[in-house]
Parts: structure tokens; C-alpha cells; sequence
């Protein structure tokens, strides 16, 4: 890409010597104001400098940024030009799916088709793909793989196409590391060097947990795919200038406590606090005392507590981190030089003034997870019992109640207090052939719902209940990454195996590294016995559980939960644990540090206090408590000091971009377009250009719309996108049968987003969607149906219905509640919205990612008037809408508010959530692909 040519209206153009090295820069210091910027508008300060062209970027955005108000709201938009785009195949599929088909639409336009080329480093990590079939065996990772190549050779001979037709694509083979470890690790350049310009490295992400990189002091965030195929173009973000939140660290973190206990803890401040929109930038004289690793664990979070980024400063730490990661000495001096240069680097003297503060002392932090359905629902492990109890009644079934009553003899009820009544210690021996009890009559008198089924799996016959850890899995980029919780959940296993302890034999134990430096580091160690000793063999270099790659349980096991209606969990140092995601068999999904998911493995049940009964039963006949196994911190610092160094780090990055034998030996189409088989259920050529014009059409009101589904709060783009299992009996499952593609080989809805297809029957089909169209109580039917007005109101699939809809010529709207869309960066759940026919979206609010992707896909999103609701205003789902005011968009202006009025009388006005000017003109094109294609054929 040729350098971007700047106006330089500032005079900040210079030149800086690092060595025998001369790189042309742009000072901070040319601009008034700079200096007293926060850290992450220091950097996008110096973006628009450097891109400053006069008519996107032009020297009052400059100004305008530079005495950025703190206290102010947004109002000013500006264009963030990122300087390169990361990718994860499930979302980067599509995205060279959708440029694949730009070349074909850009030569039906009479424009050139190598102009669809990537202007920025894009790169590809394969991680989404792997599943967890083949668990607790030497041979799991092979076996995991061999299948994940057998399933996924279309996508992966797509991908390797785009690899060699498309300029500035690479793509990181499957087998090597979760993506945003990957980044963190080899991708991240901290200060990017091109054309001989020296510039802070910045990015977009087709992943919500883009984020962790902000650890390293590099600026970036996820988007949808959508967009970040606009930024491959060269088309700017187009953003407001945010509030920026400063949050103030001071102290050490104690002993016991894990980096995972210490993002749990600011998660649940900052969602509290309400971030979402904002920049969040950690500042103070702890910042020093955060590793980098725990530095990118809370970075990894923001989406979870709804922030745009979440980003350190550039200090010493940054350096010896990279340093320590192999990067060379040419790059860390360069790093060190620049930042201190531009002012980036972080001064615990100096505190920026910022929109608004919080602050925390790391001493405070105390042993959590949390659960069991939203990743800020922080609870103490001092209070995971009880609080499993308390919310174990939305999770089962009413007539479990009788179960727990009949379960206790009424004339022993005095013997078992209502409190400190501890549960029966589970034996630690896998091979007695008599029942674990680990439900105990004790629960009953408490009150607590039981259900006991008796399974029989390899030999032993054990009860399970309600509150069963069905799966432990050491998984995700968040805490993967971290050495010192990885450690300390190997040491945990190692004197767990030590004192005779073993895990439950009902427990599906998987381990995921986020790279293959992990298993350097633990072989080094001495500690991968001891992992697999408990069950934690290597599964697969890969997001696996977090996203839904599971794998079943066992088949006795899904058997007896499914029979009994069980409400069994999960344990997993994931970062997402929302409802439906993790396995179908489980309702109750619960976030860790690896440590604590190891020893819910040994524990076999969330309902136990971990912190004061026994594990299990040791070899030597005695109880074994949480604290005698749990590794000190000097213990970890001395293993990380001996296993860890820069060759693991050079070696396994060496030639990260050729891939094992497998990938090498894949067939690889050429040529500039795809050749598309019209055969393929993985990769086929959707029709977001069939009929595309060079002008757009102009933007009508909505008329005569029904209600698809009506939802209520936290609506996550899980339950909009589905990324798991794909059942037998939905319109997807349909789908791929009449194809020819046997149960065995569905595959996941996340391995399929490349064919439009399936992922439209997907769309709302998640089975804890609760549709309350469908329900007059508001509880809504479980599952992807609604009610098909074409058919008198009758309960139906919404793919169907919304097909009936649309041969019917009537459009659609949602209506939802609050946190609308939140949840993963998924740019099919706007698209799968778009191709169902929904042109609106009435929510109370919205996620930021989602908002976005809903108007990159022309639907318009709305808001209900500050304080409404839909049952505030009497809408039941059931109405027909008309919403006016739309049309002022081709004036060239967005309205603030459009009006909607329903058959039934009820009548209000949206505000509309078109939130720039950028925004506005995708809208009008009908969306941000059209509105790039349109502009590459004009230039």
C-alpha cells in the first residue's frame, strides 16, 4: 500500500533515528493540546495526522481532537484508519467470501476487479474450527485435527486461495494458536513500520476479543465483518470521539488471587458503571505491577464489560515483554524510542484528565467465578455454593421439587442444620464400581432441588444431579495466554495427582492452549503428565469450548442428563458463558482461572464449597482440601522463570504462515476469482449484489410490517447467530440432509458461515432464544420459532415464517429490550437479520458492534423513547407497524427521531440510532459493502 500522502496543515511531519535507522514521522507535539490527551487519543491523534487528506480528514478534526473535552458528549465524528486488520475464520470466512463476490460485482459495474484487493495487512488465524470430539487420550490433538481437516476442507482450499489472489492476506494454518494469543505474541508490531513511515500499530478485528491487544499499549478493536472489509479497502472507521474512563490500579495482587479473580473483579465494576461506547484506559502506580500477560487477560475483557477498547500505556513491562516474545532488537528499540518520543510512554506522575475514574486496589481481589449466564456476574468462591443454589430454580424443571423432598427422610431433618452441613466428601477412586454421592440428604432438608440419576459410564456407576460439572475445560485466549495461571493449574494438577486425587469420572476435562508455546513451556516444566493424568490432554490449538466447539458429552452421560431434564454445568476459563453456548446438554455455565476449572474437575459438582470441603479422598484415606494443593505464587514465578524464554517463542513462530503437512498438501484453486461449486454446503456466493445498480435506490419508509420475534434484555448475538451444534430438526439441519450431508458431518454453524444458506435458517435458531411473541406470561417459548401471521398466528419455525413473509411482500421488525446485540462481534447475526427480511430493530438499547453491523446490513436501528419499553407501551407482538420519517435520510441529513404507529393505535417516536454522517451514507446505499463497491467503481 502506498503511503497515505498528508496535508500536514500542523507542520508535525519529522524524522526520527533509531539507530543506523531513519523513519519519517508525525510528532504529537506539532498539535496544541496533544499533551494532555489520554494515552488512546494520543494515538488516534496522530492517525489523523498522518491521514489528514483534506476531505475525510481534515485539519478541524485534528483541532476538534486535540481539545477533545472529557466531560462532553460525543458529538464529533472523525475517520480512525486502521493500520491493519486481524481475522478468525469464523468470521474471516465470510469476509473473503464477500470479497470473492466483490470482484465479480465490481466487473458487472464495469470497474476493475484487482481493485478489490486488501490495501492493509490483513491476516487470518484458523482457531474457530477445532472441536472437542476426542478428549482424556494421548492421541486427542491428532484425532481432533484429523477430523477438523476432514470437515472444513472446502473452507480451508477457500482460504488458501484467497491466500495467494489476494495481495496483503495471510492466513495462519489451523493447529497454531487461538487468534488474539497469536496477535499478542508474533502479530503485533506495537509501532508499525511501512513505505518508511513509523506509526503506532493499529487494527480491527473480526473478533470482539480483538481487545487483548490493547495489553501491549496497541490500540484496536472488534467490528464486523463487514466492516472490517471496508477497512481492508482502505475505508476509514468512521467513529465519534469518545468518553474516555480512566481506571486507577495501585497495590499487588495477594496470594490466592489470579489475574482471571482480578478481571472478573473489573468487569463487574465496569459494566456496572456503564462503559459501553467508551474508551477505558488503565493509568496509576499499579499499572507497573501488571504483567503484560494479565495486562492482555483485561484488555481480552472489554466487550465483556461493553467497552470499545481497554488499553494500557506503553512502558518498561511492554518492552521486556517483547523482549521475552522474540521480536528483535531492531523493533524493541524502535518501540522504546518511538513511545517516548510521542509521549506514549507511561508516566505514573502524570494523570491525564479523563471523562471519568474508577479506581482499585489490587490487595482487594478475592478467588471468583462467574455465572451461571453472563461473564459479570461476578461471584466470591466463597459464595459459589450458595449462589449455584439460588440460581438452580430457573434451570429446572417444577416437579424436580418433589424430587428433593422425597429424596430426605422427614425424621432425620433435624440432623442436617440449614447451614455448615457439608456434602459428602466424592471419593477420589474413578474404579470402586459404587455410586459418588455427592447430592447427600442434606440438600434436600435444605430446601435445595435434587434429582439423582444413576449413569453408568466405563465400569463405574455414579449418581448425577443437578449442579454436575459435566465439563472442565482450560480454554479461550483469555487466560491461555497468561503463564502464570497456566502454570498454577498445572502445579494444582501435579499435587492433586501427588496426593491420589483423580477427576470425576462424569467430568469432560479438555485443554486448548492459546499456542503451541504452552505445551513448550509445560513440557519444559515437567507438568504435561500430571495434566494428563487428571483428564486435561491436549484436545487442540483453539477457542474449542468458549465458542461452542464442546463436543458431546459422553453418550451415557448426555443420555442421563437429557432424561432426567438435569441442569448439570460447565467450568471453563473462557470469557463467555452465555446461555446455549457452551453445549446443549448444559444449562448452568460458570467462568474460571484454570486452576480453580481443574479443580471443579476434581470436585465433580458446583455444589460444593471448594473453599471448605474436601475435593476428595486423598491415597492416604484423608480428606483433601482446596488449600493443600493450591500452588504458592513464588512456586509459579520460579517455574515461569525456568520454562519460559525467547526461543519457545522464535521457534514456534518461525514459519508461522506454512502450516504442517496437512495444510500444505491441500489442493489450491487459482486464479483471480473464484471458481464457486454450486454443490458446496461451506462456501457459496451470497446475493447481497444480485441486481446492485451504480446509484442507489432511494430509502423508503417502512409500511405494514409484522413483528418477528419480541425480546427481552441481553439478547446476545449468540441467540441471534448461533455458532454450535446444528440440530437435525431445524430448517438448517433440513437443509444440509436435502444436500446430501449426513448428521455425522452438520458440522457447526460457525464452520458454515460461509455458505448464506445455512446461516439464515440459523439466524434466531438459538434453543434458549425466548421468543415472547409466543408466550403471554413473557417467558417466550424456548428456541428459534415465532408465530407466522400469514398463517393465521400459528407457531412455526422464523426461518419459514419469514420466507411466508416475504413471498407475502410484507417486511419485518424486531423488538427488543435493553443490551440488545451484546455479546460477540458476529457480522451474521446483522446479516442473517438482513437476508430474514427485518428492516428495523426497536431495542431500549443497543450493543455498539451489533448497532453498527445492523446498519452496515440496511436495517435501521431504533430505540424506544428514554424510559418505554415494549409492554410500557402495550405492544404484545401481535400489532402491525408503519414507521415514518425515514425518507429525510435522502435529504441528505438523519433524523432524530422517526415516527411508528401500529394497527392497534399505539403510537411513538424512535430515536434513530444512525449515530454519524459515515453511518448514514451505508444506510442510504443499503449497506457498507455496497456503499465501498459504489465508491471503488466511481474512483
Amino acid at each position: 500500500m502506498t503511503a497515505p500522502t498528508s496535508k500536514d496543515s500542523f507542520g508535525a511531519r519529522g524524522t526520527l533515528e533509531v539507530g543506523d535507522t531513519s523513519y519519517e514521522v508525525f510528532r504529537l507535539t506539532g498539535v496544541e493540546g496533544a499533551n494532555r490527551l489520554p494515552y488512546s487519543l494520543k494515538i488516534l491523534l496522530e492517525n489523523l495526522l498522518r491521514t489528514e487528506d483534506g476531505v475525510n480528514i481534515t485539519a478541524d478534526h485534528v483541532r476538534a481532537l486535540a481539545s477533545w473535552d472529557p466531560d462532553a458528549e460525543p458529538s464529533v465524528e472523525i475517520q480512525f484508519t486502521p493500520g491493519r486488520v486481524v481475522m478468525q475464520d469464523f468470521t474471516g470466512v465470510p469476509c473473503v467470501v464477500d470479497l470473492a463476490t466483490m470482484r465479480e460485482a465490481v466487473t458487472q459495474l464495469g470497474g476493475d476487479p484487482d481493485k478489490v484487493n486488501p490495501l492493509a495487512p490483513a491476516e487470518l488465524v484458523i482457531d474457530h474450527s477445532v472441536i472437542a470430539d476426542i478428549f482424556g487420550r494421548p492421541d486427542a490433538f491428532e484425532r481432533n485435527v484429523d477430523l477438523e481437516y476432514e470437515r472444513n476442507k472446502e473452507r480451508y482450499q477457500f482460504l488458501r486461495w484467497g491466500q495467494s489472489a489476494f495481495d496483503e492476506f495471510k492466513v495462519v494454518p489451523p493447529g497454531t494458536g487461538i487468534v488474539h494469543q497469536v496477535n499478542i505474541e508474533h502479530l503485533a508490531r506495537v509501532v508499525m513500520v511501512r513505505n518508511g513511515q513509523a506509526y503506532p500499530d493499529t487494527l480491527v478485528g473480526t473478533d470482539s476479543h480483538t481487545t487483548m491487544v490493547n495489553g501491549l499499549g496497541v490500540l484496536g478493536w472488534g467490528v464486523g465483518g463487514i466492516e472490517a472489509e471496508a477497512a481492508m479497502l482502505g475505508q476509514p472507521v468512521s467513529m465519534l470521539i469518545p468518553r474516555v474512563v480512566g481506571f486507577k490500579l495501585h497495590g499487588e495482587l495477594p496470594a490466592g488471587a489470579t489475574a482471571t479473580d482480578l478481571v472478573l473483579t473489573i468487569t463487574e465494576m465496569l459494566r456496572k458503571h456503564g462503559v459501553v461506547g467508551k474508551f477505558v484506559e488503565f493509568y496509576g502506580s499499579g499499572v507497573g505491577a501488571v504483567p503484560l500477560a494479565n495486562r492482555a487477560t483485561i484488555g481480552n475483557m472489554s466487550p465483556e464489560f461493553g467497552s470499545t477498547a481497554a488499553i494500557f500505556p506503553i512502558d518498561g513491562e511492554t518492552i521486556d515483554y517483547l523482549k521475552f516474545t522474540g521480536r528483535s532488537a531492531e523493533q524493541v528499540a524502535l518501540v522504546e524510542a518511538y513511545a517516548k518520543e510521542q509521549g506514549l510512554w507511561h508516566d505514573a506522575d502524570k494523570e491525564p484528565r479523563y471523562s471519568e475514574t474508577l479506581e482499585l486496589d489490587l490487595a482487594s481481589i478475592v478467588p471468583s467465578i462467574a455465572g451461571p449466564k453472563r461473564p459479570q456476574d461476578r461471584i466470591s468462591l466463597s459464595d459459589a455454593k450458595p449462589a449455584f443454589r439460588a440460581a438452580l430454580a430457573d434451570y429446572v424443571s417444577p416437579g424436580d421439587d418433589d424430587a428433593a423432598k422425597s429424596s430426605v427422610d422427614e425424621s432425620s431433618e433435624e440432623s442436617f442444620p440449614a447451614s455448615d452441613s457439608p456434602a459428602p466428601a466424592a471419593s477420589g477412586n474413578g474404579n470402586s464400581g459404587k455410586p459418588y454421592d455427592y447430592h447427600s440428604a442434606a440438600y434436600g432438608a435444605e430446601g435445595r432441588v435434587s434429582k439423582p440419576t444413576t449413569v453408568t459410564l466405563d465400569g463405574n456407576t455414579f449418581e448425577l444431579d443437578h449442579g454436575a460439572v459435566a465439563i472442565a475445560a482450560i480454554t479461550s485466549c483469555t487466560n491461555t495466554s497468561n503463564p502464570s495461571v497456566m502454570i498454577g493449574a498445572a502445579l494444582l494438577a501435579r499435587n492433586a495427582v501427588n496426593r491420589g486425587l483423580e477427576r470425576k469420572p462424569w467430568v469432560k476435562t479438555t485443554l486448548a492452549p492459546g499456542s503451541k508455546v504452552v505445551m513448550d513451556y509445560y513440557d519444559r516444566a515437567g507438568l504435561t503428565p500430571y495434566l494428563d493424568k487428571l483428564g486435561f490432554n491436549l484436545v487442540g490449538y483453539g477457542c474449542t469450548t468458549c465458542i461452542g466447539n464442546s463436543g458431546p458429552l459422553q453418550d451415557e452421560i448426555s443420555a442421563g442428563v437429557q432424561e432426567s431434564d438435569l441442569a448439570v454445568v460447565s467450568v471453563l476459563s473462557g470469557n463467555r458463558n452465555f446461555e446455549g453456548r457452551i453445549n446443549p446438554d448444559i444449562k448452568m455455565n460458570y467462568l474460571a482461572s484454570p486452576p480453580l476449572v481443574v479443580a471443579y474437575a476434581l470436585a465433580g459438582s458446583m455444589d460444593i464449597d471448594i473453599t471448605t470441603e474436601p475435593l476428595g479422598t486423598g491415597s492416604d484415606g484423608k480428606p483433601v482440601y482446596l488449600d493443600d494443593i493450591w500452588p504458592s505464587p513464588q512456586e509459579i514465578a520460579e517455574v515461569i522463570a525456568s520454562a519460559l524464554n525467547p526461543d519457545s517463542f522464535t521457534d514456534k513462530y518461525s514459519d508461522v504462515f506454512a502450516g504442517d503437512e496437512r495444510w500444505q498438501s491441500l489442493p489450491t484453486p487459482t486464479g483471480n476469482t473464484f471458481e464457486w461449486d454450486p454443490d458446496s454446503t461451506y462456501v457459496r456466493k451470497p446475493p447481497y449484489f444480485d441486481g446492485m445498480q451504480n446509484e442507489p435506490s432511494p430509502v423508503q419508509d417502512i409500511e405494514g410490517a409484522r413483528v418477528l420475534a419480541l425480546l427481552g434484555d441481553s439478547v446476545t448475538t449468540d441467540h441471534i447467530s448461533p455458532a454450535g451444534a446444528i440440530k437435525q430438526d431445524t430448517p438448517a439441519g433440513r437443509y444440509l440432509t436435502e444436500h446430501g450431508v449426513e448428521r455425522k458431518d452438520f458440522n457447526s454453524y460457525g464452520s458454515r458461515r460461509g455458505n448464506h444458506e445455512v446461516m439464515i435458517r440459523g439466524t434466531f435458531a438459538n434453543i434458549r432464544l425466548r421468543n415472547q411473541l409466543l408466550d403471554s406470561n413473557g417467558q417466550g417459548v424456548q428456541g428459534g420459532y415465532t408465530r407466522d401471521f400469514t398463517k393465521d398466528g400459528e407457531q412455526a419455525f422464523i426461518y419459514d415464517a419469514a420466507q411466508n413473509y416475504a413471498a407475502a411482500g410484507i417486511p419485518l421488525v424486531v423488538l427488543a429490550g435493553k443490551e440488545y446485540g451484546s455479546g460477540s462481534s458476529r457480522d451474521w447475526a446483522a446479516k442473517g437479520t438482513s437476508l430474514l427480511g427485518v428492516k428495523a430493530v426497536i431495542a431500549e438499547s443497543f450493543e455498539r458492534i451489533h448497532r453498527s453491523n445492523l446498519i452496515g446490513m440496511g436495517v435501521l436501528p431504533l430505540q424506544f423513547p428514554a424510559g418505554e419499553t415494549a409492554a410500557s407501551l402495550g405492544l404484545d407482538g401481535t400489532e402491525t407497524f408503519t414507521i415514518t420519517g425515514v425518507t429525510a435520510l435522502n435529504d441528505g441529513d438523519t433524523p432524530r427521531t422517526v415516527h411508528v404507529s401500529t394497527d392497534k393505535g399505539v403510537e411513538f417516536d424512535a430515536v434513530v440510532r444512525i449515530d454519524t454522517p459515515g453511518e448514514a451514507d451505508y444506510y442510504r446505499n443499503g449497506g457498507i459493502m455496497q456503499y465501498v463497491l459504489r465508491k471503488m467503481v466511481r474512483s
